[in-house]
């Protein structure tokens, strides 16, 4: 099997219980190892370490793309098209509240995509998007 590079992304939460809800559950990621002060998390394929901070602050400063206001701050993934709709759904279906509902952002355009926007329990953004044509993930517009 040929090596893939994956992301390793360590971020903050206030609570590591209910960080385990929310990507060992809701977004089903198995957990690896851990301590009483963080969790390792299968990120799809990619490494995701939650770190204890009790006193986590969440930015809030947010940008306008395609008519939504983005958080600055956020961090996601691609997924293809399927699975992308998969998790919106299921998101939906456990009235999981989304910063941005699922929506096509540039339609039309070069590198039109689908996305949304969630918050874990302390406060991270996650962007999940989706691009029916892979091959403009990186258009120019």
């Amino acid at each position: 099997m040929e090596f893939r590079p994956r992301f390793h992304l360590a971020i903050p939460v206030d609570d590591l219980e209910s960080a385990r809800q929310f990507y060992g559950d809701m977004l089903s990621c198995p957990e690896g190892r851990s301590s009483e002060e963080w969790v390792d998390f299968d990120f799809y394929g990619h490494q995701l370490v939650v770190h204890l901070d009790r006193h986590n602050q969440s930015v809030e400063a947010r940008n306008l793309v395609d008519g939504h206001q983005v958080p600055v701050r956020h961090f996601g993934l691609l997924l293809d098209w399927a699975e992308w709709e998969r998790l919106g759904e299921k998101l939906k279906q456990r009235q999981y509240k989304f910063l941005i509902e699922p929506t096509v952002r540039f339609k039309g355009r070069a590198g039109e995509q689908g996305t949304f926007f969630v918050q874990d329990p302390s406060g991270n953004a996650l962007e999940f998007k989706s691009f029916k044509n892979e091959k403009q993930i990186f258009a120019k517009g």
